[in-house]
């Protein structure tokens, strides 16, 4: 039994998910017994958001709110096995993704660098089970993007035997594989296509004074007109148009993006909902341009299945749907998997591959130059236990 922990760039909180694995030749078998999101506090959120949205830090801030993440996602993890009944001792490893604080792949002058913090040593040691993390940077090395990590995963779980499908996960960027059929020769592409939910929360939060967190199924969106004009501007953002291996943050699309956003949106009088509507519109958009520039002209796309918070917005939804009318647009559970647990599943499933030797990365969904095992491991007492090879 493995569990897998992730943190993303919404900052809203630790998925935690327990799972037992097994492999074939060309699958992975997950099977889940529990999942659970155990909410950031608004003390916590406030410091997460400020050190990932590049707000100057004293190195002190850093190494605090990295050892203070480590205790909070030990925490998850024990809350989730007493929910379970399950004893930590029965638990093999744990995957954590940790939480991005800095991502900036390829940089001139000077070296790519990412940055994930949430102390595994402090995992590990509250947990006592083996923690593998810092999955990222091994894929950086060589020359990669280290983003997206889970087409890894994807592929064994979701490749059709005969047709191409995408799962786009919306989480505060939206990243999207899109995975040719089995029988095919064909590289697998995957890449961020922009903006998730990061807008929408920052224009909710803005509008609504800081007392609204996101657009609770989709109602402001709903009630509200989208300003072309005001779409058309933002599109011409010149990520959505650079090739992949690609992969994006906050620092382009966080603090300083809301801030242009708003100004002009206030220049334009838009009232609140129709700036969250036009902030839902540039991801539902943008989503969809990046299927018709760059996945698409590699062939017909049978389904994307949606998954993260994103997925849960029922106006984000149906606008990316009404932008895609070449494939069927529908929620992950018609796999029989949970949308909202899988970016937390993955990183269970990345974990086993690092403790099986196993390289994890996609080097035509990266741009690596080769394979990597991915990953650190911090041992637990029970690391003699942990299988290796």
């Amino acid at each position: 039994a493995l569990i897998g922990l992730m943190s993303g760039t919404s900052h809203d909180g630790i998925d935690a998910v327990l799972v037992d694995i097994a492999r074939t030749k060309d699958r992975f078998h997950v099977r889940q017994y529990a999942f659970r999101t155990f909410r950031y506090s608004r003390a916590v959120r406030d410091r997460l958001l400020r050190l990932s949205q590049g707000a100057s830090a004293d190195a002190g801030e850093v190494s605090q709110v990295n050892v203070l993440l480590g205790e909070l996602f030990a925490r998850a993890v024990l809350k989730l096995c007493r929910a379970a009944e399950v004893m930590p001792e029965q638990i093999d490893a744990i995957g954590s993704h940790g939480h991005t604080v800095y991502h900036r792949p390829h940089q001139r002058p000077g070296p790519g660098s990412t940055l994930q913090i949430g102390e595994p040593a402090v995992i590990a040691s509250r947990t006592g089970i083996t923690t593998v993390a810092d999955f990222r940077p091994a894929d950086v090395a060589l020359g990669g993007e280290g983003a997206p990590l889970v087409p890894y995963v994807h592929a064994f779980l979701f490749q059709h035997p005969t047709r191409s499908v995408a799962i786009h996960n919306i989480g505060g960027i939206a990243n999207v594989p899109a995975l040719p059929p089995r029988s095919a020769t064909q590289d697998m592409l995957a890449f961020d296509t922009g903006p998730g939910n990061v807008l929408i929360d920052g224009v909710v939060q803005t509008v609504s004074n800081g007392k609204n967190l996101y657009d609770r199924n989709g109602r402001l969106a709903k009630a509200g007109t989208i300003h072309t004009r005001l779409l058309g501007e933002l599109l011409r953002h010149p990520y959505f148009i650079r090739r992949p291996p690609k992969s994006t943050g906050r620092e382009e699309f966080g603090k300083p993006f809301l801030q242009r956003f708003c100004k002009r949106a206030t220049h334009l009088k838009l009232s609140p909902a129709d700036q969250v509507a036009t902030a839902t519109a540039l991801t539902a958009v943008s989503m969809a341009q990046a299927y018709r520039r760059f996945i698409l002209p590699k062939g017909p796309l049978a389904e994307v299945f949606l998954t993260g918070g994103g997925a849960l917005n029922p106006a984000l939804r149906a606008q990316f749907a009404e932008a895609l009318p070449e494939a069927r647009v529908c929620l992950l559970e018609e796999t029989g998997y949970d949308s909202q647990s899988l970016e937390a599943v993955a990183f269970a499933v990345l974990a086993y591959a690092t403790l099986h030797g196993l390289p994890s990365n996609v080097p035509s969904a990266t741009g690596a130059r080769a394979p990597a095992i991915l990953g650190k491991i911090t041992p637990g007492k029970n690391y003699r236990s942990v299988r290796l090879g």
